[in-house]
């Protein structure tokens, strides 16, 4: 089988181990295939992909949208990074709850991140590229953000000073958002 998928502590999120084919050229890997992934439980219509290059130190999130919520599917095409998801669904058991991975080009890991989900990411290589398939396209109005650091979430990042932006700097922590901006968990009969 090309890909491992393991399963997390949080409901949804899911890593992905690729197989790698190294030989004295170099590597080739499937990076996505959609058979594989429905078989693994994402069935997903991914719509949109993003690529993100940051500095060494840079932090981006922890983000999500509401009425547009995204799952993501990341890896890592140059460098390394720490990504973390972050279950902020109200009424779900592991709401605050937050699971991370170390996905970088040399290990072609993957993580997928379910809507309802709160998504950051810090950057440990001088920098690093991020590939991040979506399920609903980015609309501006829609975005919003839990603070890196709330210590109720207690997330452990692996850099002590990040470099945020001016808005994840002014991102609020998860007990002082309202109720009606974040996500419900959606029971499946």
């Amino acid at each position: 089988m090309p890909f491992k998928f393991i399963t997390t502590s949080l409901d949804g999120v899911i890593i992905i181990e690729p197989e790698i084919f190294r030989d004295g050229r170099g590597f080739f890997l499937e990076t996505f295939q959609q058979e594989k992934y429905v078989e693994a439980g994402i069935d997903k219509n991914f719509v949109q992909d993003n690529h993100s290059h940051s500095i060494k130190g840079t932090l981006r999130g922890l983000h999500y949208q509401l009425k547009r919520p995204q799952g993501k599917l990341v890896h890592v095409v140059a460098g390394e990074i720490f990504d973390v998801a972050v279950d902020i669904r109200r009424g779900s058991s592991t709401f605050g709850q937050w699971e991370g991975a170390y996905l970088s080009a040399e290990n072609h890991c993957q993580i997928y991140i379910p809507e309802g989900f709160a998504h950051g990411f810090c950057v440990l290589s001088d920098t690093a590229d991020v590939i991040y398939k979506c399920t609903d396209f980015y609309a501006p109005g829609d975005e919003y953000g839990i603070k890196w650091s709330d210590p109720t979430i207690n997330i452990d990042w692996p850099v002590e000073f990040p470099i945020l932006s001016d808005k994840d700097s002014r991102n609020p922590e998860l007990n002082k958002m309202p109720d009606n901006l974040l996500p419900v968990k959606v029971s499946i009969k």
